[in-house]
Protein backbone atom coordinates (compact mmCIF):
# COMPACT_ATOMS: atom_id res chain seq x y z
CA UNK A 1 0.00 0.00 0.00
CA UNK A 2 1.31 3.51 -0.72
CA UNK A 3 2.31 6.46 1.65
CA UNK A 4 1.90 10.39 0.92
CA UNK A 5 3.49 12.83 3.18
CA UNK A 6 1.65 16.19 2.87
CA UNK A 7 2.80 19.83 3.85
CA UNK A 8 0.13 21.85 3.87
CA UNK A 9 2.01 25.73 4.77
CA UNK A 10 1.06 27.99 7.64
CA UNK A 11 2.12 31.04 5.87
CA UNK A 12 0.63 32.20 2.31
CA UNK A 13 2.78 32.18 -0.35
CA UNK A 14 4.35 29.04 0.21
CA UNK A 15 3.81 25.82 -1.46
CA UNK A 16 2.13 22.69 -0.50
CA UNK A 17 4.59 19.96 -0.65
CA UNK A 18 3.95 16.49 -1.39
CA UNK A 19 6.56 13.09 -0.86
CA UNK A 20 4.45 9.87 -2.69
CA UNK A 21 5.24 6.48 -2.46
CA UNK A 22 4.69 4.37 -4.76
CA UNK A 23 3.71 -0.15 -3.54
CA UNK A 24 2.91 -2.39 -6.88
CA UNK A 25 3.96 -5.49 -7.87
CA UNK A 26 7.35 -4.96 -9.74
CA UNK A 27 6.58 -7.56 -12.69
CA UNK A 28 3.90 -5.16 -13.22
CA UNK A 29 4.38 -2.61 -16.62
CA UNK A 30 4.23 0.89 -15.70
CA UNK A 31 6.51 3.82 -17.04
CA UNK A 32 7.80 6.97 -15.41
CA UNK A 33 6.89 10.45 -15.30
CA UNK A 34 5.87 11.53 -18.98
CA UNK A 35 3.28 12.95 -21.12
CA UNK A 36 1.75 9.53 -21.79
CA UNK A 37 -2.03 10.49 -21.96
CA UNK A 38 -2.57 12.74 -25.44
CA UNK A 39 -6.48 13.10 -24.63
CA UNK A 40 -4.92 15.74 -22.15
CA UNK A 41 -2.04 17.61 -23.59
CA UNK A 42 -0.02 19.21 -20.76
CA UNK A 43 -0.62 16.65 -18.10
CA UNK A 44 1.93 14.41 -16.87
CA UNK A 45 1.94 11.31 -14.84
CA UNK A 46 3.18 7.90 -13.55
CA UNK A 47 1.54 5.33 -16.43
CA UNK A 48 0.66 1.90 -15.29
CA UNK A 49 1.08 0.25 -18.57
CA UNK A 50 -1.64 -2.72 -17.74
CA UNK A 51 -4.54 -0.37 -17.51
CA UNK A 52 -3.47 2.71 -19.04
CA UNK A 53 -3.97 4.61 -16.11
CA UNK A 54 -2.37 7.02 -13.74
CA UNK A 55 -0.73 6.45 -9.85
CA UNK A 56 0.25 10.03 -10.18
CA UNK A 57 -0.86 13.09 -12.17
CA UNK A 58 0.17 16.67 -12.83
CA UNK A 59 -1.01 19.49 -14.72
CA UNK A 60 1.21 22.27 -14.25
CA UNK A 61 -0.77 24.69 -16.11
CA UNK A 62 -3.65 24.04 -14.01
CA UNK A 63 -1.58 23.58 -10.70
CA UNK A 64 -2.89 20.59 -9.66
CA UNK A 65 -1.49 17.55 -9.00
CA UNK A 66 -3.59 14.14 -7.77
CA UNK A 67 -2.57 11.11 -6.41
CA UNK A 68 -3.64 7.33 -5.77
CA UNK A 69 -3.78 5.12 -3.13
CA UNK A 70 -6.12 1.46 -2.36
CA UNK A 71 -8.14 1.08 0.46
CA UNK A 72 -10.64 -1.76 1.43
CA UNK A 73 -13.26 -2.16 -1.24
CA UNK A 74 -16.69 -2.06 0.79
CA UNK A 75 -19.02 -3.02 -2.01
CA UNK A 76 -20.31 -6.11 -3.43
CA UNK A 77 -19.60 -5.32 -7.21
CA UNK A 78 -17.90 -7.83 -9.67
CA UNK A 79 -14.86 -7.15 -11.27
CA UNK A 80 -17.30 -6.66 -14.42
CA UNK A 81 -19.07 -3.70 -12.29
CA UNK A 82 -15.72 -1.53 -12.11
CA UNK A 83 -13.19 0.12 -14.00
CA UNK A 84 -9.35 0.95 -13.03
CA UNK A 85 -9.22 3.71 -10.67
CA UNK A 86 -6.00 4.77 -12.62
CA UNK A 87 -8.62 6.84 -14.62
CA UNK A 88 -9.70 8.68 -11.01
CA UNK A 89 -6.16 11.36 -10.55
CA UNK A 90 -6.47 11.89 -14.67
CA UNK A 91 -10.17 13.09 -13.69
CA UNK A 92 -9.66 15.02 -10.79
CA UNK A 93 -6.49 17.05 -12.56
CA UNK A 94 -9.14 18.02 -14.91
CA UNK A 95 -11.12 19.02 -12.36
CA UNK A 96 -13.76 16.39 -13.20
CA UNK A 97 -13.81 13.90 -10.49
CA UNK A 98 -17.27 12.03 -10.45
CA UNK A 99 -19.36 11.81 -7.26
CA UNK A 100 -19.61 8.54 -7.24
CA UNK A 101 -16.47 7.11 -8.95
CA UNK A 102 -17.44 3.36 -10.52
CA UNK A 103 -14.09 1.98 -9.06
CA UNK A 104 -13.02 -0.06 -6.10
CA UNK A 105 -11.81 1.73 -3.32
CA UNK A 106 -9.20 4.20 -3.04
CA UNK A 107 -7.70 7.43 -1.00
CA UNK A 108 -7.16 10.40 -3.46
CA UNK A 109 -4.81 12.97 -2.15
CA UNK A 110 -5.52 16.00 -4.24
CA UNK A 111 -3.13 19.14 -4.13
CA UNK A 112 -3.51 22.78 -5.69
CA UNK A 113 -1.91 26.25 -5.07
CA UNK A 114 -4.61 26.76 -2.18
CA UNK A 115 -3.97 23.21 -0.23
CA UNK A 116 -5.02 19.84 -0.04
CA UNK A 117 -7.55 17.62 0.31
CA UNK A 118 -8.20 13.95 0.53
CA UNK A 119 -11.28 11.82 -1.07
CA UNK A 120 -12.03 8.51 0.38
CA UNK A 121 -13.71 6.09 -1.49
CA UNK A 122 -15.08 2.96 0.37
CA UNK A 123 -17.08 1.42 -2.48
CA UNK A 124 -20.25 2.80 -0.80
CA UNK A 125 -19.48 6.67 -0.07
CA UNK A 126 -17.30 9.06 -0.78
CA UNK A 127 -15.96 11.90 2.16
CA UNK A 128 -13.90 14.55 1.21
CA UNK A 129 -11.32 16.76 3.76
CA UNK A 130 -9.76 19.46 3.55
CA UNK A 131 -6.51 19.29 5.02
CA UNK A 132 -5.87 21.66 8.06
CA UNK A 133 -2.24 23.79 7.54
CA UNK A 134 0.58 21.16 9.07
CA UNK A 135 2.16 18.08 7.92
CA UNK A 136 -0.47 14.73 7.43
CA UNK A 137 0.38 11.24 6.41
CA UNK A 138 -2.05 9.54 3.81
CA UNK A 139 -2.12 5.53 3.57
CA UNK A 140 -4.74 3.01 2.81
CA UNK A 141 -6.96 4.70 6.00
CA UNK A 142 -8.08 8.12 7.01
CA UNK A 143 -5.90 10.73 6.76
CA UNK A 144 -3.59 10.65 9.97
CA UNK A 145 -5.17 7.63 11.37
CA UNK A 146 -2.63 5.90 13.80
CA UNK A 147 -4.13 2.59 13.46
CA UNK A 148 -1.79 2.63 10.53
CA UNK A 149 1.26 1.33 11.76
CA UNK A 150 3.85 3.72 9.74
CA UNK A 151 1.58 6.64 10.58
CA UNK A 152 0.95 5.87 14.04
CA UNK A 153 5.06 5.66 14.50
CA UNK A 154 6.43 7.84 11.78
CA UNK A 155 4.02 11.00 11.90
CA UNK A 156 5.23 13.05 14.62
CA UNK A 157 8.96 12.34 13.18
CA UNK A 158 7.87 14.13 9.90
CA UNK A 159 6.34 17.24 12.00
CA UNK A 160 9.11 17.62 13.97
CA UNK A 161 12.17 17.57 11.11
CA UNK A 162 9.70 19.67 8.64
CA UNK A 163 10.94 20.56 5.40
CA UNK A 164 14.24 22.10 4.39
CA UNK A 165 14.74 25.47 2.70
CA UNK A 166 15.72 25.70 -0.88
CA UNK A 167 15.78 23.03 -3.69
CA UNK A 168 16.51 19.91 -1.54
CA UNK A 169 13.28 20.88 0.72
CA UNK A 170 12.72 17.44 1.12
CA UNK A 171 15.60 15.74 2.56
CA UNK A 172 14.61 15.69 5.98
CA UNK A 173 11.36 13.93 5.32
CA UNK A 174 13.98 11.69 3.73
CA UNK A 175 15.82 10.39 6.76
CA UNK A 176 12.50 10.13 8.40
CA UNK A 177 12.22 7.56 5.87
CA UNK A 178 15.06 6.08 6.02
CA UNK A 179 15.10 5.55 9.86
CA UNK A 180 11.46 3.85 9.09
CA UNK A 181 13.06 0.95 7.45
CA UNK A 182 15.05 -0.48 10.44
CA UNK A 183 11.71 -1.56 11.47
CA UNK A 184 9.47 -3.46 8.30
CA UNK A 185 6.18 -3.45 10.63
CA UNK A 186 6.13 0.35 10.35
CA UNK A 187 8.83 1.09 7.62
CA UNK A 188 7.37 3.66 5.02
CA UNK A 189 9.06 1.73 2.51
CA UNK A 190 7.03 -1.63 2.08
CA UNK A 191 7.47 -4.91 0.85
CA UNK A 192 3.88 -6.53 1.91
CA UNK A 193 2.12 -10.03 0.72
CA UNK A 194 -1.55 -8.67 -0.26
CA UNK A 195 -4.37 -10.61 -2.75
CA UNK A 196 -1.68 -13.13 -3.68
CA UNK A 197 0.83 -10.53 -5.00
CA UNK A 198 3.51 -8.69 -3.11
CA UNK A 199 3.66 -5.49 -3.18
CA UNK A 200 6.89 -3.28 -3.07
CA UNK A 201 7.51 0.47 -2.43
CA UNK A 202 9.25 0.93 -6.03
CA UNK A 203 9.05 4.75 -6.65
CA UNK A 204 9.75 8.23 -4.75
CA UNK A 205 8.06 11.63 -6.32
CA UNK A 206 8.56 15.35 -4.32
CA UNK A 207 6.76 18.13 -5.39
CA UNK A 208 6.01 21.43 -4.46
CA UNK A 209 2.92 23.17 -5.82
CA UNK A 210 2.04 26.92 -5.70
CA UNK A 211 1.33 30.02 -7.36
CA UNK A 212 4.49 30.02 -8.86
CA UNK A 213 4.06 26.67 -10.65
CA UNK A 214 4.83 22.68 -9.71
CA UNK A 215 8.14 21.07 -9.47
CA UNK A 216 7.88 17.52 -9.36
CA UNK A 217 10.27 14.64 -9.09
CA UNK A 218 10.43 10.98 -9.17
CA UNK A 219 13.57 8.37 -8.52
CA UNK A 220 13.34 4.63 -8.51
CA UNK A 221 14.78 2.70 -5.56
CA UNK A 222 17.37 0.58 -6.86
CA UNK A 223 15.80 -2.18 -4.85
CA UNK A 224 11.87 -2.66 -4.61
CA UNK A 225 11.10 -1.84 -0.94
CA UNK A 226 14.71 -1.18 0.25
CA UNK A 227 16.71 2.13 1.43
CA UNK A 228 19.90 3.46 -0.63
CA UNK A 229 21.65 6.05 -0.11
CA UNK A 230 21.76 7.05 -3.24
CA UNK A 231 18.37 7.93 -3.25
CA UNK A 232 17.83 11.75 -2.56
CA UNK A 233 20.77 12.30 -5.31
CA UNK A 234 18.75 10.39 -7.44
CA UNK A 235 15.63 12.66 -6.53
CA UNK A 236 17.52 16.09 -7.15
CA UNK A 237 18.23 15.04 -10.37
CA UNK A 238 15.04 13.18 -11.23
CA UNK A 239 13.12 16.60 -12.68
CA UNK A 240 10.05 16.44 -14.13
CA UNK A 241 8.31 19.58 -14.32
CA UNK A 242 9.65 23.20 -13.21
CA UNK A 243 7.51 26.39 -12.00
CA UNK A 244 6.22 27.92 -14.94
Amino acid sequence: MCTVVVDVPRESGQPVRVLAVRDEDRRRPWRGLGDWWPAQPGVLGVRDDRAGGAWLAVDPGARRLAVMLNREDLSQRSDDEVVTRGGIPLQAVAGVLPETPATRGFNLVEVDADGASVVEWDGLTARRTRLTPGTHMVAHHSPDDPATPRIGRWLEDFRRVGVADGEGWWEPWLEVVAASTADPSTSVLRRDAHDGLVLESLLVCAAAVGAEGIDVREAVLSEPGEWDDALPERLRAGIAARPQ
